[in-house]
């Protein structure tokens, strides 16, 4: 994890690349370092309209480009501001699926100055793949994230 998380800084911190850029690689960098990351991507807050917009991702497309908040899984997370880890997407009664593969998620907020403006979400094909190293590790990566921003 430590390792991770210092390859990531160190992307971010290449100020020769966009904002944009610098998260895509980071979504990357978590997806290769972790076999059950199947799809890595961030959401960013449009507070005045209630709703997530898709930022940069790796993985599969996904038709979710805009998420109202309180819908699905990322949704809540911009309500309540707490991370939200499904081990079984099947028998989660607000999900949205974004693949009929995706069998387990976790989202994370990301807080800057205090302020949720958006969240990292990470699918995977994996039942219960996301453990509490997963979310401290994710927590850790988006207080980096919020340097940037």
């Amino acid at each position: 994890m430590h390792l991770v998380l210092e390859n990531i800084k160190s992307v971010l911190n290449k100020e020769e690349l966009t904002v944009a850029d610098r998260l895509e690689k980071v979504c990357q960098l978590l997806q290769d370092s972790n076999s059950h990351y199947d799809w890595v991507g961030f959401y960013f807050a449009d507070p005045d309209k209630r709703e997530l917009h898709l930022g940069p991702f790796v993985g599969e497309p996904t038709n979710h480009l805009v998420i109202p908040f309180g819908k699905g899984i990322c949704g809540q997370v911009a309500e309540n501001n707490e991370s939200f880890v499904v081990p079984d997407v099947e028998v989660q009664d607000n999900y949205i699926a974004c693949s009929i593969d995706v069998r387990s998620e976790i989202v994370v907020p990301l807080f800057v100055e205090g302020k949720n403006v958006g969240q990292i979400d990470i699918d995977s094909h994996t039942p219960n793949a996301f453990s509490e190293d997963d979310e401290r590790l994710l927590e850790k990566v988006n207080i980096e994230v919020a340097k940037i921003l």
